[in-house]
């Protein structure tokens, strides 16, 4: 079965590419979030997951880091990591420069609990992706790799400069 036609042999210019990332990411992400949630303990909110899949990515990060990511205010965010710890899929302590800095990460099992929902999410994109000719998944494959550099360059960029 081939999904992926090619439109024309012609070149795309940068903003015909940018228009296709920008209207293919959030259909992608839209599925991952999806299963990601879906594969979530049913205990666990989708706040508190989204905070776990946070600290999964930027261990030792602020609450002020996970408030601004998750869209709450620093008192929510923090009783909300206080269930959190108390449940213990995150622990909380001292920045080692700055004591009155929290640094939040993950415990074993909380990256446990993530990484369950992780695993079956790209389990199920693994499924959806078997449709694809080998031909195909590699061209997809490829522009993924491509991306993630680009895009990850940019991120280390900002982390750099806002230090």
């Amino acid at each position: 079965m081939k999904l992926l036609e090619p439109e024309s042999n012609a070149t795309l210019s940068a903003e015909e590419c940018a228009a296709l990332v920008a209207d293919s990411v959030p259909l992608v992400m839209r599925t991952i979030r999806a299963e990601m949630r879906s594969h979530r303990s049913p205990d666990l909110s989708v706040p508190h997951f989204r905070t776990l899949a946070y600290l999964h990515r930027h261990p030792g990060a602020s609450l002020s880091d996970v408030a601004a990511h998750i869209g709450l205010t620093l008192p929510s965010i923090s009783k909300m990591v206080d269930r959190l710890v108390v449940r213990e899929l995150v622990t909380r302590r001292s920045g080692p420069q700055d004591r009155r800095r929290i640094c939040l990460e993950l415990t074993p099992q909380g990256e446990s609990t993530y990484q369950a929902a992780a695993s079956a999410t790209r389990a199920r994109l693994a499924e959806r992706l078997a449709a694809l000719s080998p031909d195909e998944r590699a061209t997809i494959g490829q522009a993924m790799r491509t991306i993630k550099v680009l895009f990850g360059a940019e991120r280390a960029d900002d982390n750099e400069t806002s230090t």
